[in-house]
């Protein structure tokens, strides 16, 4: 504050605002809460995502079973080690990965 000289007044001289800076918020007129944490890190979602790429895997490993002719049935092509058992076993670690990088602190 500063006296004018002529009057005798006080004039109020406002403060420049600088963004971020300010202390209370407008509609509240209370501090603004501290952000929360993320509640993944980066290694739940490293996790994850190997996660998804077995899903994924045993998924691509499922595909096909085209026959080579239409008059022709070959269960060896449809029933295969690769369909029956390892592309679901790769499916069951994805999603145990899955639970365990959500459940990782």
């Amino acid at each position: 504050m500063a006296a004018d000289k002529n009057t005798g007044r006080k004039i109020v001289i406002p403060k420049k605002k600088v963004a971020g800076k300010r202390k209370y918020t407008k509609r509240t007129g209370r501090k603004p809460e501290a952000k929360e944490p993320m509640l993944f890190g980066k290694v739940n979602f490293k996790w994850m995502l190997i996660g998804i790429g077995f899903i994924v895997l045993g998924l691509i490993l499922m595909l096909g079973g085209d026959m080579p002719s239409p008059d022709v049935w070959d269960e060896s092509l449809i029933y295969s080690h690769r369909r029956i058992t390892i592309a679901p076993l790769l499916m069951l670690i994805g999603f145990c990965l899955q639970i365990y990088a959500i459940f990782k602190k």
